[in-house]
């Protein structure tokens, strides 16, 4: 993709979710350009009708950029756990329930994994869309193992039951710019970097 995004633009970030937009917003930073969350623009949150992380990441960004105009990044991302059969996957939020409570849905997962296999991995997609239509995407991953209990404050969703590989610390233990540089978010905002921001 040659298409680039341009110091002291807008772009909407396709996202209700704080967490999320924090993660995003720094991760932009150094570049030069502004990001705006869908909420203060009144952009609805659209059903995430999609059956994988791609499908969803793109609806999100292109009716995101239709109904601002501008370009738009969304995210999907969760936790996939192969002795979960890949659950929670997209539905990763969902599990969180109406509340969006992250410590049922990581009791959940505790539950349902009793004593299977504990490994498991975080994965982000990320789709820029512009106005016309325009989609491209960028994948990261990271692996490691579950823990239990959690352990942390910071980060958000599954965070503080994540062990990354190499490292004693879960993501909810980790300093943000740690997490910043070796998660799965981070890896594929590389990708995006390397494409349309250099």
């Amino acid at each position: 993709m040659s298409r680039r995004l341009n110091p002291g633009g807008q772009l909407v970030i396709a996202s209700h979710n704080p967490g999320k937009l924090d993660e995003i917003d720094a991760l932009l930073g150094p570049f030069g350009v502004r990001a705006v969350g869908a909420a203060a623009l009144g952009l609805a949150e659209p059903e995430e009708t999609g059956t994988s992380f791609e499908e969803n990441a793109a609806l999100k960004a292109r009716l995101a950029a239709e109904a601002a105009g501008l370009p738009a990044l969304a995210d999907d991302s969760g936790l996939v756990v192969p002795a979960l059969g890949g659950a929670p996957g997209i539905y990763s939020a969902r599990w969180a329930g109406p509340n969006k409570d992250f410590r049922v849905a990581m009791a959940r997962v505790q539950r349902e994994l009793e004593n299977k296999d504990r490994r498991a991995h975080f994965v982000a997609v990320l789709a820029l869309a512009w106005p016309d239509g325009e989609v491209a995407m960028f994948r990261g991953e990271a692996h490691g193992h579950l823990i239990w209990p959690p352990r942390g404050e910071r980060g958000f969703g599954y965070d503080p039951m994540f062990m990354p590989d190499g490292y004693e610390k879960t993501f909810g233990e980790m300093d943000p710019t740690l997490k910043h540089q070796i998660s799965h978010r981070a890896r594929a905002f590389a990708k995006l970097v390397a494409a349309c921001l250099y």
